[in-house]
């Protein structure tokens, strides 16, 4: 019995640490290429999982008899278009004008995004929690464990693992991504040798608002409600993630995410789930005090 619990606690903090690497790398990615901490990226996540339940509402109401296949397929589509398309507009009007602007300007452009995109989900829906479908099936061969493991938990490991595969070929072996590390490296020598470096700047938020609205939707398909202050916390989590594995590295974001998903299951199982939060922080006051540049993080400008 004590080894299926803590089997449970370990898939249950994969999970969750998986969740936190789907936003966290947006994080990463952004500051690895402009220094820039969006803090409205959170709420990038909360906007495509309320995108994902209007779909997901609209066509179980209007064509009941949809394939569930179908409504899935539709419904995680919208939300990273529509999250995708906040994130290249978002970057557009709040941080290109302030591209040579001090970096404190910036940051608070980012904070007052967060809190418009905030409220304007809140006017635009309602402070309630909603009902949120779920948008994975259950898997039957999982009948047996699922006191044990969820098909939620399965299908949020698996597709982070997939996300984390593909972004890595990206930034490896595409011209995007050789370009996404040039621009990172130095961006004035990277326009002398023909890189559209607003493009690629713009494609990093594209990508990094998909991430995040993957994991908003997979989340609460997982929890089973959603409101608009969901994307505050998880996106605070998911920065220390990125801090604890080393901002700016894409594999020390995901590193991060898992670590802490990993001590806030154990800690709430063990200890108390009371303290879940401080368990986190206090996990990276005490990494940052021997690593202040984090786990895989660099001492110098290097960014991967």
């Amino acid at each position: 019995m004590q080894l299926e619990y803590f089997i449970s606690l370990l898939l249950g903090g994969l999970a969750k640490g998986s969740i936190y690497a789907l936003i966290a790398l947006g994080y990463t990615m952004v500051y690895g290429i402009i220094q820039l901490i969006n803090f409205a990226h959170g709420e990038i996540y909360m906007i495509g999982a309320f995108t994902a339940l209007i779909f997901s509402t609209v066509i179980t109401y209007t064509m009941p008899d949809t394939a569930f296949l179908i409504n899935v397929g539709i419904s995680f589509t919208g939300a990273i278009i529509f999250a995708a398309a906040y994130g290249f507009t978002m970057e557009r009007i709040a941080y290109r004008p302030l591209r040579n602007a001090p970096r404190l300007s910036a940051l608070i452009s980012a904070i007052g995004m967060s809190i418009l995109l905030q409220n304007y989900v809140l006017l635009a829906q309602t402070p309630d929690f909603l009902p949120f479908p779920s948008l994975v099936p259950n898997f039957s061969f999982l009948e047996p464990i699922e006191y044990i493991v969820s098909s939620n938990q399965i299908v949020i490991i698996v597709t982070t693992i997939i996300v984390m595969i593909l972004l890595t070929l990206l930034i490896k072996f595409t011209r995007v991504g050789k370009a996404m590390r040039a621009t990172a490296q130095d961006k004035t020598m990277a326009q002398l040798i023909g890189i559209n470096v607003d493009k690629i700047i713009a494609i990093t938020f594209v990508i990094g608002s998909s991430t995040a609205a993957l994991g908003g939707v997979l989340i609460s398909s997982n929890i089973g409600q959603i409101n608009y202050y969901i994307g505050f916390i998880a996106g605070i989590k998911a920065f220390v993630a990125a801090v604890l594995g080393g901002i700016g590295s894409i594999p020390g974001a995901v590193l991060g995410s898992l670590i802490l998903g990993l001590t806030e299951s154990f800690g709430s199982g063990y200890i108390s789930s009371d303290y879940e939060d401080a368990f986190a922080f206090i996990f990276l006051v005490i990494i940052l005090i021997f690593k202040p540049e984090g786990i895989l993080g660099r001492k110098d400008n290097q960014k991967v």
